[in-house]
């Protein structure tokens, strides 16, 4: 094995990534504190949301290129705060433009503000017309196998159904729904949105998604470069976990779990 060589990349659209978290980039106090954390969560892919955040259009004020660069980082433009498909095309158009012709971007439609839960009509009709524009479109989803799959047949690079609902914290509430999707995807499947601590990330690790997708969970802690760092050996470790396939789950178990052959028993 070479140096540095990596035997478990994160495959997206056919592009080898060495870190299986991506992070977002909003809600923190300033750039300087947002490249921070990112460096501590070793993250490669970094969402941005168009919207939301100035990287060119705005010209007179500062841009989060100069924290976080093409250059080093994969930027991945989102569509939050979107709320019809017209919208989120419009929006990523937008970022192709101003990304010199970028076509990797995170799709996402959003139902309604109180719960920002994904409208998984509109985002099914955004990803056709992108995928048909030659965008290789990362999408956040429900946690329904059926659209799931039907926006892997589409043509997305990778389906990414929620953990819960986004900003919440609460985790993992469906683990079940996960492992129907990823048992049926052959593309990528990565949780976004609900994760709250280093444990959410390694269980969904463990279950077998193929990376894990936050912002608010890094962004809001109290020690956002702390919590970054957690979060990265979180991954990793709910990785590691998942190839070496747990034990069996028991009730009970009479065997012990140290060798009982040769030892000295006490005379009768």
């Amino acid at each position: 094995m070479k140096p540095h060589e990596n035997l478990d990349p994160l495959l997206i659209a056919g592009k080898p990534y060495t870190s299986r978290l991506l992070v977002g980039t909003g809600k923190y106090k300033d750039f300087a504190e947002t490249r921070a954390a990112v460096d501590a969560s070793g993250a490669q892919i970094v969402t941005v949301a168009i919207r939301r955040t100035n990287i060119g259009q705005n010209p007179n004020e500062p841009s989060l290129l100069d924290a976080i660069p093409p250059s080093q980082y994969t930027l991945l433009p989102n569509t939050a705060g979107c709320y019809s498909a017209d919208d989120a095309v419009r929006t990523l158009r937008l970022a192709r433009e101003l990304l010199d012709g970028h076509e990797l971007v995170k799709l996402e439609v959003l139902g309604d503000p109180r719960t920002l839960y994904p409208n998984v009509v509109e985002t099914i009709a955004a990803a056709k017309t992108l995928v048909s524009e030659g965008f290789k479109v990362m999408v956040y989803t429900s946690d329904d196998p059926i659209i799931a799959k039907q926006l892997e047949e589409i043509g997305c690079v990778a389906v990414m159904p929620l953990a819960s609902l986004i900003g919440s914290g609460m985790g993992i509430l469906n683990p079940w729904n996960l492992q129907i999707i990823i048992e049926n995807a052959k593309v990528p499947v990565l949780v976004d949105a609900g994760v709250g601590t280093a444990s959410d990330a390694a269980i969904a690790m463990e279950l077998g998604c193929d990376g894990v997708l936050m912002n608010t969970a890094i962004a809001t802690a109290k020690n956002p470069v702390l919590m970054g760092a957690a979060m990265k050996k979180a991954v990793e470790a709910g990785r590691d976990a998942f190839l070496a396939c747990r034990m069996p789950k028991k009730l009970y178990s009479a065997a012990p779990s140290s060798p009982t052959a040769g030892l000295i028993t006490p005379a009768a």
